[in-house]
Parts: structure tokens; sequence; C-alpha cells
């Protein structure tokens, strides 16, 4: 039998890496959703647009032609123009990174600051859990569009502080939904048999339980996006987000509201970006809580 034969025998022996199998389990899963498969594609095409986008559009975003303004869709101008003769299609394009861009940051901020919190509440229990989730009880009573709006008053209007007050308006979920993770891992006997070794809390906080409540963390995130990108929108769409000449689809929603019956093109096509991204996000977001689901059958 020859060397090469031998090597190929051992290797086919081998037990298959637990994480490859993972991945390979996960795809499985999420291939059988069909909506999900779309959403993620769609996902995908959305971030290729936004990084190379702004590239190839036809003209600028910000360039205006007064001579050609409210103009319908056509050859020239695939989604028509606005009221000042901007190319509708080229702000699109470009405001795709910067509906990305708030929708991811602003959920990062939400999620660290929320997993950090909720999983201090569960691990150390006790008074240090009821201050926090008293705190976090405070925040949730306020709708979430209203708080974000109260924020951003304070703080100015700004993207930035979009991003910030969109972030401080979802960390209550994350910090909830990681808390009650926390209290069913913490109980679990492994970890009382590492806090009997004598492991620090910060190792059993980050090497222990944080990968053990990465699965709900990650569903939240995913549906998170597509809350956060409609808040933004709508803090835009009231003058409070992302201001003129930025080419941002709440506020190219809000410009187009005075033209919905001379010109209805001007809001019609902000406002399908919209919907077709938030659905993108919830449609994965689903897919993916179904396939992160322990109880649900291979």
């Amino acid at each position: 039998m020859s060397e090469q034969t031998v090597n190929n025998a051992a290797t086919s022996s081998l037990p298959p890496n637990p994480r490859i199998q993972s991945w390979k389990n996960f795809y499985r899963k999420i291939k059988k959703n069909k909506a999900a498969m779309v959403g993620g594609f769609l996902i995908v095409f959305f971030i290729i647009v936004a990084l190379i986008g702004p590239y190839f559009t036809p003209y600028q975003p910000n360039v205006q032609n007064v001579m050609n303004k409210l103009a319908g869709p056509s050859a020239e101008h695939w989604f028509g123009t606005d009221h000042h003769g901007r190319d509708i299609f080229s702000r699109i394009i470009h405001g795709m990174s910067i509906t990305l861009y708030v929708g991811f940051f602003s959920v990062f901020i939400g999620a660290t600051l929320g997993t950090l919190i909720g999983i201090i509440s569960g691990y150390y229990g006790k008074r240090v859990d009821a201050i926090i989730m008293r705190c976090m009880d405070v925040l949730l009573a306020f709708p979430g569009i209203l708080l974000a709006l109260a924020i951003v008053s304070v703080l100015g209007a700004s993207l930035n502080n979009v991003i910030i007050a969109v972030g401080i308006f979802s960390l209550p979920v994350f910090a909830r939904i990681v808390r009650g993770s926390t209290l069913a891992v913490r109980k679990l006997e492994y970890i009382d048999a590492i806090k009997a070794l004598g492991a620090s809390d910060a190792r059993i906080i980050f090497k222990h339980i944080l990968p053990n409540v990465t699965s709900p963390l990650i569903v939240q995130a995913t549906l998170s996006i597509a809350t956060s990108i409609l808040t933004a929108s709508a803090l835009s769409f009231l003058g409070l987000g992302a201001q003129p000449p930025t080419p941002e689809w709440g506020a190219m929603l809000s410009d187009g509201r005075n033209y919905m019956y001379d010109a209805p093109h001007v809001a019609l096509f902000p406002g399908l970006a919209i919907v077709i991204v938030v659905l993108a996000f919830n449609l994965f977001g689903d897919g993916l809580r179904d396939a992160l689901d322990p109880k649900m059958k291979n």
C-alpha cells in the first residue's frame, strides 16, 4: 500500500471538525428557508451596492439642474429627478451606504452595551440585577421612536446623534435577552466546576458565558438593524437626522411628500428602498432564528 493511500485513509478516518460541521448544519437549515435565503442575498447585494455603487452612478447626488426638476422616470433619469433637478437614482445609491451605516453602527452600540450590561446583571444577580433591570424598565417604558426623538432633541440634529439615539433605544432589548440567557447558563454544573477551580469572573463571563448567549444575540441584532433603519429614517423625515443635502432616504421621503400629486416618484422610490431593505433584514432575521433555535429539528 502506497504512502499516499495510507495518508488518505488516515485523513478519512479523522472525525469531522466540529466548527466546520456546525457551519454546514447552519447552512443546511437556513437553506431550507427560501425567504431567509432571499433576504440574505438581498443584504449581500445591498452591501456590495453601498460599497461600490457610488463610483458608478450616472450623476453626482447633489448636482442640481433646475431646468429639469420633477422630471419623471426616463432612460436618462431612471427614477426621475426631484424638486432641485437632482437624479433620484444616484441619490438612492449614495444613500444606501448612509442607511446601512446607521443601521449597523447603531445596533453595534446597542448590542455591545446591552450585552455587557445584561451579562453583569445576570451573572451577579441580587441587588446589581435589580438596579440594572429597573433602569432598563424605565427605558422600555418609553415608545422607541419617542425615546430616540427625545435623545436627538437634546443632543442636536445630526446623523451621528441619530446613531447614538437609536443605539440607546435598542440597548434595553439586548440587555434583557442576554440577561435571560446568562441566568440559564450560570446555573449549569460546569460553571460551578470552573468557579471551584479558581477561575476569575472575567474569564468565566467572556470565555464560557458569552459564547453561549451569542445565538439569540445574533438573531436580535439582525432584526434590530431593520428597526434601526426605520427609526433613523423617521427621524430624518422629521428633520432631526441627516441634514440637507445629504441623500438620506428618510430626508428624501420628507422632501417628496410635498409633491405627492404632481410628481409621486419623488417619494415613491426612496420609500420603496426603505421597505425593501427593512424587509430583507426581517426575512433573514426570521430565518436565523429558526436555524439557530436548538429546538428546531434538522
